[in-house]
């Protein structure tokens, strides 16, 4: 079974940046869409950030101009770079695999202080 594992996130101050990482068990990383989503306390999980398997891109319109999500096909890792961080940004934020079902992994808490 696939296994999704985030990390990166942390305490930044307002404009500060952070580079989350997910990495991804198993042999189909490289064929498939990958997403960032991310849950704030009381909100619902939204998608933030989509990348193709041949590397198109997709933003909410909340980050979009400040995160950018990129991938490695041979690490089997989805990154998001996060610029410009605000507080409303403050989330635990997952990766999953879009059209391929895969258990939520733990996520990666960001908290961003004003």
């Amino acid at each position: 079974q696939v296994q999704l594992v985030e990390s990166g996130g942390g305490l930044v101050q307002a404009g500060g940046s952070l580079r989350l990482s997910c990495v991804a068990s198993g042999s189909i990383f490289s064929a498939k869409a990958m997403a960032w989503y991310r849950q704030a306390p009381g909100k619902q999980r939204e998608s933030v950030a989509v990348v193709r398997s041949g590397g198109n891109t997709n933003y909410a319109d909340s980050v979009k101009g400040r995160f950018t999500i990129s991938r490695d096909n041979a690490k089997n890792t989805v990154y998001l770079q996060m610029d410009s961080l605000k507080p409303e940004d403050t989330a635990v934020y997952y990766c999953n695999f879009i059209g391929y079902y895969a258990p939520w992994g733990k996520g990666t808490l960001v908290t961003v202080s004003s």
